[in-house]
């Protein structure tokens, strides 16, 4: 076993998964506890209760086999958000069937060349994919069971009407291992290339324990959810999903009256993008309203202003709370911090330029801090951390963290260190450790400047300046060569403002509240481009790009 780094921080013990474990294993569990309990609905749509549901997965997973899968086959899943997405997935997960999940808002190209490389044996989705499978045929070449979720059109061989035909709904769950895969989800590709991150039913289970764990969560509680994957978790707990009208793919363009409806239909947990929660909170605003029901909003997908999480608490009822869970689609979840927190030293210090505070770490997580480069490691060695008291590149270890990139072996070799029981995942984040044992953030490893004057994070002063009034969200971003880039402040406008007055506004800002920042150069861009999944994490590359032709 490779030497073993000096572990920073140490999160509260997690129980570990058992040898043999299969999360849908909890829904059957809960259909038997609580049958007549709503498990899914659509807000004003359809619903299911848990014992509907579990009779559903059974249906579909007897008619799964009886097509010809076996475990083991990947079946990629282009389904809608709502009951037939949990259904199906569950189904495959009492096959041992890997569902390969890829978010469709990554792109035409992005997602013909994440399916080419996955390889599934099945392709189950609404017509318009296997449409895309007859225009694209290379990509889909693997495809051998195509099924049809609406009319078949012509396009597919079965329907999943046809799958799910039949009157027994019984199905003996297979009987995986904590190590067996389970399912493959794809990065959203906002810093680089999209990666399928293969998840084993031991890692499922430990992120089940680490959230009931984290967030108290119980049974009978309702989740409305405006990130549809974690929906995949919501029945396993004993929860109730709703999912709101929107389109999962474009969150920032959500109907801030649709999510609230959802939210005041019973909702006690939600969990969604900054993005959602910038236009819900202003409609709140200006409607004067309040949440009636809700204990947690938990947002994630990027950093988080002070303002909104604070903002958002003040319209929760008495003993509400916002969390902001720091992880990524490899690790989940790693850290979480509260508007509690946030309300004291935190929001002073990250307004100061000091990074954004992520957190206290999850149940069964711990961190390591690695000297910030870009070599690949097979295993710990003496000199890989950075000195006491200096940032350092985040790595955690624990049982929600995953073991590889599927048919990757170069990226998952520079993800990785150490092997089988030692295993640390690099999160590709740069960060350090408070004296309260609080973990900071202060950007992407691949966003950080490298000047003639040494080494710069981008996320200490974009928190500097986003406080600026008429500023929407800032991007710092480096000019020429590394080595020699030189430091420029991209701005984003809040809708109305007057870009002109507006640089002389920020430029006013450094001279009073940042003076001694390395700044001297800020550009004013019309709409930053962001992800597709949480439409808030900013493609800083491009802006580069951007920028550097500006400035010719």
């Amino acid at each position: 076993m490779s030497p073993a780094p000096e572990t920073i921080l140490q999160g509260p013990p997690l129980e570990q998964p058992a040898a043999e474990v299969n999360v849908s294993a909890r829904l059957r569990s809960w259909a038997r506890e609580a049958p007549d309990r709503c498990a899914v609905r659509k807000d004003q749509g359809t619903s299911m209760t848990f014992a509907e549901l579990e009779a559903r997965c059974n249906r579909l997973a007897r008619g799964l086999r009886r097509v010809g899968l076996t475990r083991g086959d990947r079946a990629s899943l282009f389904v809608r958000p709502g009951p037939e997405l949990i259904a199906l997935t569950h189904a495959l997960f009492r096959t041992g069937i890997v569902p390969v999940l890829i978010d469709p808002g990554m792109g035409r190209r992005n997602l013909l060349a994440c399916v080419a490389r996955i390889r599934p044996r099945a392709l189950i989705g609404v017509p318009a994919v296997h449409l895309a499978r007859k225009l694209f045929p290379r990509a889909f070449s693997s495809v051998e069971f195509a099924i049809s979720v609406g009319p078949r059109l012509g396009l597919a061989q079965h329907t999943l009407d046809e799958i799910e035909a039949g009157e027994d709904d019984s199905f003996e769950i297979a009987d995986t291992s904590r190590f067996e895969e389970a399912a493959i989800l794809f990065t959203s590709g906002s810093t680089g290339p999209p990666k399928g991150v293969s998840y084993n039913h031991g890692n499922f289970e430990a992120q089940l324990k680490a959230l009931e764990q984290l967030y108290r969560l119980e049974p009978g509680e309702t989740d409305v959810a405006c990130f549809p994957l974690f929906a995949l978790f919501d029945n396993a707990l004993g929860l109730t999903s709703i999912f709101p009208e929107m389109d999962a793919t474009h969150p920032a363009r959500c109907d801030p009256a649709r999510i609230f409806r959802a939210l005041e239909s019973g909702a006690t947990f939600t969990f969604g993008s900054p993005a959602i929660w910038r236009r819900v909170l202003p409609w709140m605003q200006r409607k004067r309203k309040r949440f009636s029901t809700l204990r947690r909003i938990t947002i994630a997908g990027a950093p988080i202003a002070p303002e909104l999480v604070l903002a958002l608490r003040d319209r929760m009822p008495a003993g509400g709370e916002v969390h902001t869970p720091y992880g990524a689609t490899e690790a989940l979840p790693v850290s979480n911090i509260s508007g509690a927190e946030i309300q004291g030293d935190v929001r002073a210090r990250t307004e100061a330029g000091e990074g954004t505070c992520v957190g206290r770490l999850a149940p069964g997580i711990e961190v390591a801090l690695l000297e910030i480069g870009e070599e690949p490691f097979d295993s710990w060695k003496p000199g890989m951390q950075p000195p006491p008291g200096e940032p350092g590149e985040i790595c955690v270890r624990g049982h929600v963290v995953t073991r590889e990139y599927k048919y990757e072996p170069a990226a998952t070799a520079l993800a990785k260190i150490g092997t089988e029981g030692d295993l640390w995942h690099r999160m590709g984040d740069i960060g350090y450790v408070d004296d309260e044992g609080r973990l900071w953030y202060l950007g992407r490893k691949s966003h950080r400047l490298q000047t003639k004057n040494g080494l710069l994070m981008p996320v200490p002063y974009e928190n500097v300046f986003n406080r600026c009034e008429k500023v929407h969200r800032t991007a710092l971003v480096g000019i020429g060569p590394s080595g020699r880039e030189e430091p420029c402040l991209v701005v984003e406008a809040q809708r109305g403002a007057n870009r002109r007055r507006l640089l002389e506004d920020i430029e006013d800002w450094k001279r009073h509240h940042a003076p001694q920042a390395p700044i001297e150069r800020f550009l004013v861009h019309p709409s930053f481009p962001v992800d597709v999944r949480h439409n808030a994490k900013i493609h800083r590359l491009e802006l580069k790009s951007w920028a550097e032709k500006r400035t010719r």
